[in-house]
């Protein structure tokens, strides 16, 4: 058995939600989870959408990376 520690250097998360305080809540939660593993937030993308029957729907793309000592 073969067990390969690597450190992970970029991660791209998706996101998404009915609200803007849902979308933020889910980012900043996984943000403090990425911290434990040394992963900061390099870039954020969001976009919002409106369907046919007026729900709108939230999205963000979230790019960490390992923080710079």
């Amino acid at each position: 058995m073969n067990i390969s520690l690597e450190v992970m250097e970029d991660k791209v998360e998706f996101f998404e939600a009915t609200d803007l305080q849902r979308l933020e809540k889910k980012i900043n939660e996984q943000i403090e989870h990425n911290k434990a593993i040394l992963l900061a937030v390099h870039s954020v993308s969001h976009q919002m959408h409106v369907s046919h029957d007026g729900k709108r729907y939230f999205s963000a793309v979230v790019h960490f990376k390992l923080k710079k000592r």
